[in-house]
C-alpha cells in the first residue's frame, strides 16, 4: 500500500475510476438518529446528488425494517434501496419460519453481513453506508447501529449520523442532546441537525416549504414503527424554519 501511494497512487481502490461509459450513479446523504427514554428517532433528508447536480430533490432514505426498527440509507441510492427491500424480505422470512421476530442484535448483525458483500462495489466508489436503529425488546429502550463500508458494526450512545453532511449534523447533536428529551423534542432536535448540515453540506437538502418537501421523520418505540405524517413534518419543518428567520445559526447551547 506505501509503494503503491509513492509511485502509483490512482491505483488505490479509494482511487480507483469506474470504467468508462459507465454514469455516475445518485447518492444519497445525511441521515440522523436520536435516542430518547422512550425510543428512537430516525430521519434523512430528501436530496440525492449526482456529482455537482441534484439528481432528485424528494428521494426516500428512510424505511421500516420491521416493525420495531428502521435504515436510514446513505451513499448509493440503487443499492442501497435494493439492499433495504432485500434485508426486509429477510426478516420477514425468518419471522415467518422461526414464529418470531429477531432480535435487534441478530437485525444489525445480518445488515453488517450485507454490506461486507457489497465491498467489491464499495471499493470502485458504489458504497452504502446505512444507519440502523429500532426498540430493543429484551432492553427496553431504543438503540443506533452505525457501519463503515466493510460492515464493521459500532453502537451509537444518544446520537448518531452519517452521510456526506454528518460532520455538521453530528456537531449540531452534540450541543443539543440531552437524556431526558421528550419524543416531541427529539423529533425537532433530527430536524435542527439536518438543517444545519444542508446549511453547510451542498449535497444535502434543509426544508422545502415552497414544494412541500420536508424530512423523513420516523419514531421507534415499544408500540412499533412510526413515520411522521405531512402534515406533523410540515409543522416541524415551518416551526424550525421560522426559528432560523430569528436565529439563522440555530439554537445557543450553554457555554458552561
Amino acid at each position: 500500500m506505501d509503494f503503491l501511494a509513492d509511485h502509483s497512487p490512482q491505483l488505490l481502490p479509494g482511487n480507483r475510476k469506474l470504467p468508462e461509459g459507465v454514469v455516475e450513479a445518485p447518492h444519497g446523504t445525511t441521515i440522523v438518529a436520536v435516542t430518547f427514554p422512550g425510543g428512537v428517532v430516525l430521519a434523512g433528508d430528501r436530496r440525492a446528488t449526482m456529482g455537482n447536480m441534484i439528481a432528485q430533490r424528494d428521494i426516500e432514505k428512510v424505511f421500516p425494517a420491521d416493525e420495531y426498527s428502521a435504515v436510514g440509507i446513505a451513499g448509493t441510492a440503487g443499492l442501497a434501496v435494493e439492499m433495504v427491500k432485500l434485508f426486509q424480505l429477510e426478516l420477514e422470512h425468518f419471522e415467518k419460519v422461526e414464529g418470531t421476530t429477531l432480535s435487534l442484535e441478530g437485525k444489525a448483525n445480518r445488515l453488517s453481513t450485507m454490506i461486507r458483500g457489497n465491498l467489491g462495489m464499495a471499493m470502485q466508489g458504489l458504497a452504502v453506508v446505512p444507519l440502523f436503529a429500532g426498540w430493543d425488546e429484551s432492553r427496553e429502550r431504543g438503540r443506533i447501529f452505525s457501519y463503515d463500508v466493510t460492515g464493521g458494526r459500532s453502537e451509537e450512545h444518544g446520537y448518531a449520523a452519517t452521510g456526506s453532511g454528518s460532520i455538521f449534523a453530528r456537531g449540531s447533536m452534540k450541543k443539543l442532546y440531552r437524556e431526558d428529551l421528550t419524543e416531541e423534542q427529539a423529533t425537532t432536535l433530527v430536524v435542527q441537525a439536518l438543517y444545519d448540515a444542508a446549511d453547510d453540506d451542498s449535497a444535502t437538502g434543509g426544508p422545502d416549504l415552497a414544494r412541500r418537501i420536508f424530512p423523513i421523520v420516523t419514531v421507534i418505540t415499544e408500540e412499533g414503527f412510526r413515520r411522521l405524517s405531512e402534515e406533523e413534518s410540515f409543522a416541524l419543518a415551518r416551526s424550525v424554519t421560522e426559528r432560523r428567520l430569528e436565529q439563522p445559526d440555530g439554537p445557543r447551547a450553554a457555554l458552561l
